[in-house]
């Protein structure tokens, strides 16, 4: 499943409404980290069908990243049923990714 593009307007939509488990990754284009992190939710994505992926430009939808605590970038935010169960910031290796996502699956 590839990783999809949400919005202010789209984000109760799109993550808060929506039950299972939903992973955002807060970016911007200009940030290195975000970069480097990117292809590895794009790799995440494929490897966990049973969780959507989206991702928030936080220079267009900066009421967005507020609503959520995003100080810093990238961050990352899991929700389950619309609610939130996992954040953390920063650049990090895949096994880093996977390591939160087991946290927050039980």
């Amino acid at each position: 499943m590839a990783v999809l593009d949400t919005t202010q307007t789209t984000f109760k939509q799109d993550v808060l409404d929506k039950k299972g488990l939903i992973f955002v990754d807060f970016f911007a284009e200009w940030c290195g980290p975000c970069k480097m992190t990117g292809p590895i939710v794009d790799q995440l994505s494929e490897s966990h069908k049973d969780m959507a992926f989206y991702k928030v430009n936080v220079d267009e939808n900066g009421d967005l990243a507020s609503q959520f605590s995003v100080f810093s970038i990238p961050t990352f935010v899991i929700f389950k049923d619309g609610q939130i169960v996992g954040q953390f910031s920063g650049g990090m290796g895949k096994e880093g990714f996977e390591e939160e996502i087991r946290k927050v699956q039980g």
